[in-house]
């Protein structure tokens, strides 16, 4: 007999190919060993998704220094990781577009409330169209934020603040779809709330996550969350003078001001005939 995978020569009583590690299967495929196949894979506490999952939780420097330093066995490597959580990403955002079909943020009875929600349903439907890349984006811009907030401390070079933050936007982001899928279909919370507690709990366990990575105390880690915030802020406001200089080019941004001096003109007029 040979091993199904690559075709080594197994001796009868082996379990276990002893070249690739494959497991012997001598079994036909029922419904009752693929059952018992996929609850190993994803329900067993001992196999290494969960593990990741919950040590990303406990230890995260265990995975992920480990990563950093060379144990790719005993955890789920980064890039699967982070696949998995942009999989999921997309599952929430079809159960977020599905069931919450309000999306109306500002007073659409006026026009500058008329023109405030184009641009937020623009925004929100080019993240939603292409999630997969506004995740990858924040994590170089994150790790950069990060390399200069830890500028004193050269225990992590560029790459591995990215990988860092790979990890972390994965569990952020697989905690945040599991959310959804149980808070969103019940309509426990809307969107507009979901969206405001998504940023505190990210940034929360980033601080979390970059405290045991660079084994800080407490001080330390309040310091350099006020420097990266900080970094962050500047790198905001450069953001939206970018945007406003867009929005200019665009015409968006004349369509709003004319709309704000139309609602004040008509404010007036209201006023002008009350006296």
């Amino acid at each position: 007999m040979n091993c199904k995978n690559c075709h080594t020569e197994l001796q009868e009583q082996d379990d276990y190919c002893r070249n690739c590690g494959g497991k012997v299967i001598r079994n036909r495929l029922t419904l009752r060993n693929l059952f018992e196949h996929l609850s190993e894979t994803f329900f067993n506490y001992d196999n290494k998704l969960l593990r990741t999952f919950t040590q990303l939780f406990k230890k995260p420097e265990d995975v992920i220094v480990g990563y950093i330093n060379g144990t790719r066995k005993k955890y789920v490597n980064v890039i699967s990781y982070f696949a998995l959580a942009i999989t999921l990403s997309g599952l929430q955002i079809y159960i977020l577009q599905k069931f919450q079909t309000d999306l109306t943020l500002y007073d659409t009875s006026t026009e500058i409330g008329k023109s405030q929600q184009a641009v937020f349903e623009k925004t929100y439907k080019f993240t939603s169209d292409y999630q997969s890349l506004v995740m990858m984006l924040y994590i170089p811009i994150y790790a950069l934020i990060a390399r200069l907030t830890f500028l004193g401390i050269k225990k992590f070079n560029y790459t591995e603040l990215i990988v860092i933050f790979l990890y972390s936007q994965a569990q952020v982001s697989i905690c945040m779809a599991a959310l959804t899928l149980i808070v969103v279909p019940f309509n426990i919370i809307s969107i507009q709330v979901l969206g405001l507690i998504t940023m505190p709990i990210m940034f929360f366990y980033y601080a979390y996550c970059l405290k045991r990575v660079f084994g800080l105390n407490l001080s330390q880690m309040l310091l350099r969350t006020l420097i990266f915030l900080g970094i962050m802020g500047v790198l905001i406001v450069l953001l939206g003078i970018v945007s406003a200089i867009y929005m200019y080019s665009s015409g968006s941004l004349d369509t709003m001001i004319e709309a704000k001096k139309a609602e004040i003109e008509a404010s007036k007029a209201i006023k002008d005939t009350i006296n």
